[in-house]
């Protein structure tokens, strides 16, 4: 990742507060966003506000969304202030140009404002410092700042931030503030625990569900119940007759009720007499999985890549390995389902609630309602989990529509059916793999993929390490909406690679993380091709976990797994330990080692990687959604079966490896290498292949 130029001058926007204080912005420095975000690009900026009473509060301008960046993010700018941590309020900014981009997605929030914040916090010091010189008529190479003071080394004299916070306001921006040498830091790289996690664990209205305004009602929405259907007609006497309603409004192709709780609301929904009519094809998911068995007999008009010659390979192979390997569509089902408030009136639209786009979602309404953008406000609070979902605006948009259309403000309340039923999911697929095999190594490499959509790194490894190898894909056209979902075409791609690759080892009678190295060993000495990733990365971290978990001497009645992959700049390896229970496998303990630049927060960082462990257990075990006539079979906790509490691994190991690099992504490298590894142990155990997630279509699990 490369970070953007800037001039200290242009970057920093110094003012005073009324009433005295100093206040610290940050000019945007580039704007732009993206779903699918391999290399999304974050705008860095951060807000400061220091006070005459010494109370130094520090935004975060990204929005939280259970990654931990309200916390982390600030910890960069209090590095370099050397403020003391139990010191410093920290607050979500609200949705201000002056903090350009603002969305959160793509592991991109640390790793694109980790200079940017760590520069705005050294020259906010500089100035207090130059302040306080100033004041005591001493050179500035005299002072030193350290917990919140200046200090005058010879003297002893020191002047807080807040006596020097008006002063320094009026001070020149400085420029070529030199940063901190990573061995002077006291914060970055240490353990700090969650800002908001004592509101959390006592129930604090934190969320966007937790909105209350005056005058506000509830809205629940009947919405089509298949993709493909469209709102015919629509008779609402019954149910404006429920206790509590107010107000049927159409909104587009749906229609809403309003009323003085979302149990009225519901109600309501319940007796509206609404006649939908088929617009399109109503899809199913059997009709998808022939579709792929169709396209993936077929060659691609045009590989994605192509290197060698994959056909002669095989044509002179001794043996050819050729599988199939299957994912499920996913909902994102976010444990907050969607919800939005919106005033909309007089020209104005008022909007609160949670997205990871506020921008985008800004100006969308902006043009739904035909009033400017500056015309509407937006407040970003805590999220209660986004993976993705949130990268779509539809929720605000459908509130601010909504408002608009009721003239008063509501908040509108998905239920969790409705969230599974009109979700933007993770696309179903098909992978074909063939591998040809002589005199005792892999001569080449194809893989073709089919999905519903055609989301697909075609340099991803192995490519760069085998001499022949070929990648395809085909897109099926579709009415069923998909999007990102964590780790997005990662969260398949590793499932499918991984497997095959351990596949390829036993074939070959090679140790599976001995067989990783040597394919790594050929891509850094004899690269094929483009190189996507850096083999002495990959090395580091498979090599770590090896270390870890003691790799080639298993425990008894243990059977383990391995995987590894790269995604969003960084690299894990991992390997999940099962233990057979009466014939049904209990996941006992993930080892995993992360090589993702420098940490900034160890606990925050560590929670991330586990929770993506547990995450991805739980989807490759228990999780998928299919669709029947277009409408989805899966539409709550029951049905669309999550990990539970008791069969989450007993122990997740994570291990960083060090380094002093800017840091890479997190939030999702630790999800794709862990269905793979849970596979390749299930394999260990049973000696049959799961090719086709999730598992528990196959094995029930202790």
């Amino acid at each position: 990742m490369s970070i953007p130029s800037v001039s200290r001058r242009n970057f920093l926007r110094v003012s005073m507060i009324a009433g005295g204080g100093m206040l610290v912005g940050f000019s945007a420095l580039s704007n732009s966003e993206t779903a699918d975000a391999e290399a999304t690009p974050f705008s860095p900026n951060a807000y400061i506000k220091i006070s005459p009473d010494g109370k130094i509060t520090l935004m975060s301008p990204n929005p939280e969304i259970g990654q931990g960046v309200k916390t982390s993010l600030v910890m960069l700018i209090a590095e370099e202030m050397n403020v003391d941590w139990q010191t410093i309020e920290v607050e979500i900014a609200p949705l201000d140009a002056k903090y350009g981009s603002q969305t959160t997605g793509g592991s991109g929030a640390i790793r694109s404002r980790y200079m940017p914040l760590r520069q705005a916090g050294a020259t906010a010091k500089a100035m207090l410092v130059a302040a306080a010189a100033d004041t005591w008529g001493v050179a500035v190479a005299d002072c030193s700042a350290e917990n919140g003071f200046v200090i005058h080394k010879a003297t002893g004299k020191k002047l807080s931030y807040g006596g020097l916070a008006t002063k320094a306001a009026g001070m020149p921006v400085p420029s070529n503030v030199p940063l901190k040498d990573p061995k002077d830091f006291k914060i970055i790289g240490t353990r700090i625990k969650d800002v908001d996690a004592k509101a959390i664990v006592t129930g604090k209205p934190l969320f966007g569900i937790d909105t209350r305004r005056e005058g506000m009602l509830f809205a629940v929405v009947a919405r089509p119940p298949a993709h493909g259907k469209k709102l015919q007609s629509f008779d609402d006497s019954a149910a404006l007759k429920v206790n509590g309603v107010k107000k049927v409004v159409q909104v587009k192709n749906s229609v809403a009720v309003l009323a003085t709780s979302t149990w009225a609301a519901m109600k309501g929904r319940t007796a509206l007499k609404i006649t939908w009519e088929d617009a399109s094809k109503l899809e199913s998911t059997t009709d998808h999985d022939k579709a792929f068995r169709e396209l993936l007999s077929k060659s691609a008009a045009t590989p994605n890549r192509n290197d060698g010659d994959v056909e002669a390979a095989m044509t002179s192979a001794t043996k050819v390995l050729d599988v199939m390997y299957e994912v499920p569509v996913l909902s994102h089902a976010q444990m907050e389902p969607l919800n939005f408030y919106a005033d909309v009136r007089d020209g104005k639209a008022e909007l609160y609630g949670p997205t990871q786009v506020p921008q985008n979602l800004v100006t969308t309404v902006a043009k739904e309602l035909n009033i400017p953008v500056a015309n509407v406000s937006l407040g970003l609070p805590r999220q209660g989990g986004g993976f993705g979902r949130k990268l779509r605006p539809d929720n605000g948009v459908e509130a601010a529509l909504i408002s608009q259309a009721a003239q008063c403000p509501v908040q509108v309340q998905w239920t969790r059916e409705d969230d599974m039923q009109n979700d933007f999911y993770r696309p179903s697929g098909m992978f074909r793999f063939k591998a040809a095999i002589k005199d005792g190594n892999l001569e080449a490499w194809h893989q073709s993929f089919a999905s519903l959509s055609n989301g697909r790194s075609p340099d991803t490894y192995p490519a760069g390490a085998v001499k022949n190898l070929k990648i395809e894909s085909h897109s099926l056209p579709t009415n069923i909406p998909t999007g990102p979902w964590r780790a997005p075409t990662h969260n398949v791609q590793a499932f499918a690679n991984e497997c095959f690759m351990d596949e390829v080892a036993t074939e070959l009678k090679k140790d599976p993380v001995a067989f990783r190295l040597e394919l790594l060993k050929k891509a850094k000495e004899q690269p094929v091709g483009k190189l996507a990733y850096d083999p002495d990365k990959f090395i580091s971290v498979i090599e770590l976990v090896a270390k870890m978990c003691n790799w080639g001497i298993t425990p008894a009645n243990t059977y383990r797994g391995f995987s590894t992959w790269f995604s969003f700049n960084s690299y894990v390896a991992q390997v999940v330990e099962i233990q057979m229970l009466k014939g049904k496998p209990r996941i006992t303990k993930v080892y995993c080692a992360v090589h993702c630049g420098k940490v900034v927060n160890v606990s925050g960082a560590e929670n991330q990687v586990q929770g993506a462990v547990v995450d991805g257990l739980g989807h490759a075990v228990y999780t998928k959604l299919t669709f029947n006539n277009g409408a989805a079979v899966q539409t709550n906790f029951g049905p669309y079966n999550f990990v539970r509490m008791r069969n989450t691994p007993l122990d997740v190991v994570v291990q960083f490896v060090p380094s002093e690099e800017n840091p890479t992504g997190l939030g999702e490298p630790g999800l794709p290498p862990v269905a793979p590894a849970l596979a390749n142990a299930l394999f260990a155990a049973t000696g049959k292949r799961f090719r086709k997630m999730p598992f528990v279509d196959e094995i029930q699990f202790a």
